[in-house]
């Protein structure tokens, strides 16, 4: 069913040379028949350039999953786009009808699925699922696809190509699977890449070399990737540039080894550290992604305040009343916090 759109006043978000991808002031609200709306993206706004790799971190519910189904439009039917445009080449896909989506999803933006088990569908050759995407996009024979097909699975990995395109996904390992939604995803040489948490579900054994392989795909296609994850050290293998998003709003942004070096929002320094010191810690296995202190945001009851505000060590009076503005107090690297002024 296609997501219902209601729209608000939203903001231009223009730029001087025209980028790859921009979402301009998106919000985008789950409204369900039974149950609380929920604010899940407000307001978010960022580029993406050709060949760049912009990275969304946050934690679980910080609406980062969220922003990635609705670059894709893949959104549940009860999700809203209240407000925002997503450009993509100049086009918006949020005026898009269904069959121009089709057209452009596949072959000029793809995504790859945190789980692609539950994606592939169990009783068809894993080949056969690459090639339906080429079949979809791509006017080729099945002589010409077949050996696409070989091509694409030696480009991700496989020793084996033709013995791997005969085998049913329950014959592969999670990271093989992993790879199989990569093929898919590159497979009609899209300009843009969604990868939603391309590696949570692998051991750490087998994380980096699905970054690896992404890091190489980038360097010989020239392509351009959301990576979204939960781990810090993902993200800095991997992207130029950071958003960090808290409770459905981007609270800071700019280029990654800025923002490690000098993170100015209170959550982001949170996240650093406590990742930078499970990383160093020899006595307790790794979890997936550091806590803090406190629970996170209630989203289906927000307020005009700084919503880190409850969890925050620095809060001030002003943080309790209105949310901070985004401000610059470094070239390139935004924040959205009260202690770089008003």
């Amino acid at each position: 069913m296609p997501v219902r759109q209601t729209w608000g006043v939203g903001s231009t978000c223009a730029s001087p040379k025209q980028p790859l991808l921009e979402v301009c002031d998106l919000t985008v609200t789950y409204a369900p028949e039974h149950g609380s709306q929920v604010r899940a993206v407000e307001a978010a706004s960022f580029e993406v350039g050709t060949s760049e790799v912009v990275a969304i971190l946050g934690e679980s519910g910080s609406g980062k999953s969220t922003l990635a189904s609705a670059i894709v439009r893949l959104l549940p039917s009860f999700a809203n786009y209240d407000r925002g445009a997503i450009r993509f080449q100049g086009q918006d896909l949020l005026q898009m009808t269904e069959s121009e989506l089709r057209e452009i999803r596949g072959a000029r933006i793809s995504h790859i699925p945190q789980d692609p088990a539950q994606t592939l569908n169990p009783v068809m050759r894993v080949g056969t699922q690459i090639s339906e995407v080429l079949r979809a996009h791509r006017d080729l024979s099945r002589a010409s696809r077949n050996a696409r097909v070989q091509e694409l699975l030696a480009e991700v990995g496989f020793e084996n190509a033709e013995e791997t395109a005969s085998a049913y996904p329950h014959q592969l390992s999670g990271g093989q699977r992993q790879r199989i939604a990569i093929a898919q995803a590159i497979s009609c040489g899209p300009g843009l890449v969604v990868a939603d948490e391309p590696t949570s579900k692998l051991d750490a054994s087998l994380r980096s070399g699905i970054i690896e392989l992404l890091a190489r795909l980038r360097q010989k296609h020239g392509t351009a990737f959301i990576l979204i994850s939960h781990d810090p050290g993902i993200v800095s293998g991997f992207a130029d540039r950071v958003l960090v998003m808290y409770a459905g709003r981007v609270i800071e942004q700019g280029p990654v080894a800025e923002v490690w070096r000098q993170p100015l929002h209170p959550y982001t320094q949170g996240l650093l550290k406590l990742a930078q010191a499970q990383l160093v810690s020899s006595n307790r296995a790794r979890t997936l992604f550091p806590s803090i202190a406190g629970e996170p945001a209630d989203l289906s009851c927000m307020t005009v305040a700084c919503r880190f505000e409850p969890r925050c060590s620095e809060r001030m009076k002003i943080c309790t009343k209105e949310f901070p503005p985004e401000l610059t107090p470094h070239p390139s690297h935004r924040v959205s916090c009260f202690k770089y002024g008003e």
